[in-house]
């Protein structure tokens, strides 16, 4: 194991303790990441959501073997205190995590590095390390972990017994989720050893855990329920470390030549699939806190067959009952249920919008002219506002390397344009900014608008937010290269960050994200210069439906509305010119909307083109500034 591991602070919020979990039930979760991982790295400290909250209180029953700390929400590093707990930061650094998932992968990797033979916790990442990785403002199976199930569980828990007769819908969800075909990475393989194993009805003929494996698992693990199924002896055979079960004999020739269309599909193991990952960890203390309830209560749980199933045997892997029993989590030993027809499942009517919604292309066909005449005959066009300083420019020579974009792995013809693109976006922060203000760089990436304003700013503060870490950190390698002290990072979604400021800047926010830093900004009345992008990725969610202003609701439809989306991305310049021209209009008729949805919270916004417009083909910029 490594000794020069940085000690790190991670910071969980702490409302109460109701039998064997600690709440809000992130805590809880991340907490049984620690201990399943056997993780001793962090310095962990509970901030109590109430004045009325002690030691004692705290720290009883809680993890056996982890020490932790309390602290006030006032206490808390500064960059901490603008995010959603929970939240990682290294000692005396200006670099915070902050979210659920980005908080738990972040746990496994420096567990990982800490201790490169614990291969089995690295593996929680699931192939290609992204488990959880996507955010939950784009991925449905994220935010069903990350936000759904923890929520549902904790309204369920704190409801009166008239409220909680129902299944929660998000809790239905994740069983339907159970209950759909797996898909993995070259499944080709295992799915023809099902069919072979399917045409001989040899069920015993399914490789089972050698002694050594056995072994292995009775180690704390009671394994009552051996594998089954092919599928199960692939999962177990993984967590074990031996080799995917083969074929007893060599598929036989009218196997080979099956095509893949017809295979038998997958089943799942787990919850993402064949594979024991993060995503069972994080749903693990919730469904136990679901189904304790549920048992207290006599609730049948015959409409919950896969997730009852899953419970059970996520308990087999090795290391879960030790976690539990660290933890105080009393595992229930639940009967094998069969799933119920389907006509016997709850309705499930509060499904999350965006799962309802349908955006095949066959809604595009007949191009986007109707619907520009539509609002054409109704007064409304693309209006673009003069820029304000079209010739204002960073003399880019005089700067640091550090400072330029063309530091980064990027071409010098790309680097000219990113430095056309920041010219006009610190131009007009430049005209909104007072000494002190704080400036918010949302989807920052490598940071290339937050260190130029923080380096041609040094009275202001600047924060950098951005999902993706590598990003991030070169964004702070350069900005520790300039000495800038004005200057954090925090590597959350942008539903995490709920800290005020004075100005926001996003450049080139993709798709949905525009509308979640415009979001941000009108919440705390700050101003705004914002560059939107991939305007095909626009589409209804949970929190944002479309369109935005009430002009254009009473005008489009949701599906006309993203015609213009989808023709707003065709801009690229090897297309012909009249092409490129219908796609611009289609931007500024999308922009217009979310200005004028602005301005509906009393905000006076302009459309602006950059300068020059071939910096870019998404080259519209954003100004509000609250009235």
């Amino acid at each position: 194991m490594k000794d020069n591991v940085a000690e790190e602070h991670l910071y969980l919020a702490f409302s109460h303790q109701y039998r064997d979990s600690i709440f809000p039930l992130h805590t809880s979760i991340s907490l049984f990441l620690l201990s399943y991982c056997d993780c001793k790295l962090f310095k962990v400290f509970l901030v109590p959501t109430g004045e009325d909250v002690g030691d004692q209180c705290v720290t009883k029953n809680l993890v056996g073997d982890l020490e932790v700390h309390l602290i006030s929400r006032c206490q808390l590093p500064v960059v901490v205190q603008s995010c959603s707990l929970p939240a990682v930061v290294m000692k005396d650094d200006k670099f915070c995590r902050a979210g659920l998932s980005v908080v738990l992968r972040h746990i496994i990797q420096k567990t990982f590095e800490a201790d490169p033979s614990k291969k089995d916790v690295l593996e929680l990442l699931g192939f290609k390390k992204t488990c959880l990785k996507a955010c939950a403002e784009v991925s449905q199976w994220t935010r069903l972990c990350e936000i759904g199930i923890p929520r549902a569980v904790e309204r369920f828990l704190t409801a009166s017994p008239e409220q909680c007769q129902a299944i929660p819908p998000d809790i239905l969800l994740l069983e339907r989720k159970l209950g759909e075909p797996v898909r993995v990475h070259n499944d080709d393989k295992i799915r023809r050893q099902k069919l072979q194993q399917q045409k001989a009805g040899a069920k015993a003929a399914v490789p089972v855990l050698g002694e050594e494996a056995a072994e292995e698992l009775k180690v704390g693990d009671v394994h009552e329920h051996p594998p089954s199924s092919l599928e199960l002896s692939v999962a177990f055979s993984k967590l074990l470390a031996q080799e995917a079960p083969e074929a007893i004999n060599r598929e036989a020739p009218h196997i080979r030549r099956t095509k893949t269309s017809d295979l038998p599909l997958l089943d799942h193991v787990f919850a993402e699939g064949l594979y024991f990952t993060v995503a069972d960890l994080v749903l693990l203390p919730c469904i136990h806190q679901f189904l304790v309830s549920s048992k207290k209560q006599g609730k049948n749980l015959v409409n919950l067959p896969l997730i009852s199933n899953w419970y059970q045997r996520v308990q087999e892997v090795p290391g879960v009952k030790k976690a539990a029993g660290k933890c105080n989590m009393q595992l229930l030993q639940l009967p094998e249920l069969v799933s119920a027809p389907e006509e016997q499942l709850q309705d499930s009517t509060s499904v999350p919008d965006e799962l309802e919604e349908d955006n095949e292309d066959s809604h595009f066909i007949g191009g986007p002219r109707p619907t520009m005449t539509k609002l054409m005959e109704n007064g409304i066009e693309a209006k673009f506002s003069l820029h304000p300083c079209p010739s204002w420019t960073l003399d880019w020579t005089s700067l640091p390397s550090a400072v330029s974009p063309g530091e980064g792995k990027m071409s010098r013809d790309r680097a000219l344009r990113k430095q056309q693109q920041l010219n006009n976006l610190v131009a007009a922060v430049t005209k909104l900014a007072r000494p002190g203000d704080l400036i918010v760089d949302f989807c920052s990436g490598g940071g290339h608008v937050g260190i130029v304003l923080a380096y041609m700013m040094p009275s202001c503060q600047v924060i950098l937010i951005e999902n993706k870490e590598l990003s991030l950190i070169r964004a702070k390698d350069r900005s520790d290269e300039l000495g800038l002290n004005n200057i954090w990072f925090i590597q959350a979604n942008l539903d995490y960050f709920n800290g005020t400021f004075n100005i926001g800047v996003a450049l080139h926010a993709c798709g949905v994200a525009t509308d979640m830093v415009i979001e941000h900004c009108l919440r705390a009345r700050a101003s705004f210069v914002i560059s939107p992008c991939c305007y095909g990725f626009i589409q209804n969610t949970v929190k944002f439906k479309y369109p935005r202003s009430h002009q254009f609701k009473e005008i489009l439809s949701y599906k006309e509305h993203m015609i213009l989306c989808r023709f707003a991305d065709q801009t690229a310049v090897q297309l012909p010119p009249e092409r490129r021209l219908i796609g611009k209009q289609c931007m500024g008729l999308v922009d217009l909307d979310r200005a004028w949805a602005a301005e509906e919270h009393n905000y006076s916004v302009q459309v602006i083109s950059m300068e020059p417009e071939s910096c870019s083909p998404k080259n519209n910029m954003f100004v509000g500034i609250p009235t």
